[in-house]
């Protein structure tokens, strides 16, 4: 009699677990034509927090409050996170991973391939987040197809030491400084104090300096409006002759130096562009000294790059509802705090910065955020496409700064030589143009 009225509960209980599965489907198709099961888990693939206290953040706080699906968020290097994407939706049908969180740079090949689900309308909801729209058309890759979100970001600034601030060109705003104001804010120091305090990221140690992504992201477009086509420009010369004259008034050492942080910390500098986090120790340490600002402005605007990570769902997702609502969770300002705090990486909607963050993390979000909405920015991508190529291009970008602002080679004959290297890498990677270069149809051509 016991067996029999257990075998009764546990056939109801079956019976009720079909009902609350059915009741839970939800209509919305997902990319490979089937029906998404808003409770049914799924894989959060993702390139970032590879490090192990980062992983541990995301999974027991980043992740804490979502009510969602089941989410197993794994990472590693890009190359296997790449290729498990990409073997999923050779595959089609329905796979394990229900969202993608990767670099703008990471989603070009697949992105190409139609591997993601067009996320428009989900970008639609998310306006009230005044998410960049820069930072948005990054995710269409040319096209109309939202393929991503963007979810957080780093980039590169301007830090000064307080010290530096009484001898800023008069009219200046150290906000919105242009790169004219810049040569002169250093002329000024140079000429007032005889020390030449202004840094470039020239190493080439252990951790090489990021000169390279200065030119790329800042320089170049800047002055320029593109960096590829335009490399051999007229406003191209006009640029190098203002690095030149920098120069005069940059610490000679710049030549050693890998990251900005050690000499702001011991003032060899008082002036550096470099990443957030080549500059977040120093301002950890001495959050009372030191401002962070905005990169300058050249003729063509205040462009800055940064390093888009964005979120994306795969044609091939087991669960797009439950996709879209884990989307929503890292978009809320609560949640863009949270991995602000726990891992140094920067919102990409609005959020009013809490009273209680450490003071030098709030230093650098104040930075992104004034960079990011100023009225003049305009945000460039990591180079996209180059794949193995993309050592070779950035060498050459470095020699080209070399040859001209340190040994004073002639621009001209530098930029044609140099040209043809840079040519021949995006050529062998079949790169087309991207960010400010706008689109191509075959490997982008420098002009």
């Amino acid at each position: 009699m016991i067996r029999a009225k257990q075998a009764r509960a546990l056939a109801l209980l079956g019976a009720l677990a079909i009902l609350m599965t059915a009741c839970s489907t939800t209509g919305a198709p997902s990319g490979g034509g089937q029906v998404a099961d808003v409770g049914k888990p799924f894989v959060f693939a993702s390139t970032q927090f590879t490090p192990v206290i980062e992983q541990e953040n995301m999974r027991k706080k980043i992740l804490a409050d979502y009510k969602g699906a089941a989410v197993d968020f794994i990472t590693d290097q890009e190359a296997v996170i790449l290729d498990r994407i990409s073997a999923e939706a050779k595959a089609g049908g329905q796979g394990q991973i229900g969202v993608v969180g990767l670099e703008n740079g990471q989603f070009s090949s697949l992105a190409a391939a139609g591997a993601f689900e067009d996320l428009s309308k989900l970008a639609d909801k998310q306006k009230d987040k005044k998410i960049p729209q820069d930072m948005l058309t990054l995710g269409k890759f040319g096209g109309n197809t939202q393929v991503y979100v963007p979810w957080m970001q780093a980039t590169y600034f301007l830090v000064a030491n307080k010290k530096a601030l009484q001898y800023l060109p008069s009219g200046a705003d150290v906000n919105a400084l242009t790169y004219k104001q810049l040569i002169d804010w250093a002329k000024n120091i140079s000429d007032k104090t005889g020390q030449r305090r202004f840094g470039f990221p020239l190493g080439a140690g252990t951790t090489p300096g990021l000169i390279h992504r200065l030119v790329q992201g800042y320089f170049y477009p800047s002055y320029t409006g593109g960096l590829v086509t335009t490399f051999k420009s007229n406003d191209a010369v006009a640029m190098w002759n203002d690095l030149k004259e920098l120069w005069k008034y940059t610490n000679p050492q710049s030549t050693t130096y890998g990251v900005l942080q050690e000499p702001l910390q011991s003032e060899e500098i008082w002036l550096g562009i470099d990443h957030a986090a080549r500059l977040i120790d120093v301002l950890k340490a001495k959050p009372d000294d030191f401002v962070a600002v905005p990169a300058p402005a050249g003729p063509k605007g205040r462009y800055y790059m940064s390093v888009v990570i964005g979120l994306a769902i795969p044609k091939t997702t087991p669960n797009r509802t439950g996709g879209e609502a884990l989307i929503d969770h890292l978009l809320k300002p609560e949640t863009q705090l949270i991995t602000l705090r726990e891992n140094s990486f920067f919102p990409v909607v609005d959020v009013k910065l809490p009273d209680d963050l450490n003071k030098g993390l709030k230093l650098e979000a104040d930075a992104v955020a004034k960079q990011a909405n100023a009225k003049d920015a305009k945000v460039v991508p990591l180079p996209v496409g180059l794949g193995a190529k993309g050592g070779e291009f950035n060498t050459a970008i470095t020699n080209t700064f070399v040859r001209i602002v340190v040994k004073n080679e002639p621009i001209q004959t530098v930029l044609n030589e140099q040209g043809a290297i840079v040519q021949k890498a995006i050529t062998d990677a079949n790169a087309k143009c991207w960010g400010p270069d706008g689109t191509s149809s075959g490997p982008c051509q420098v002009k």
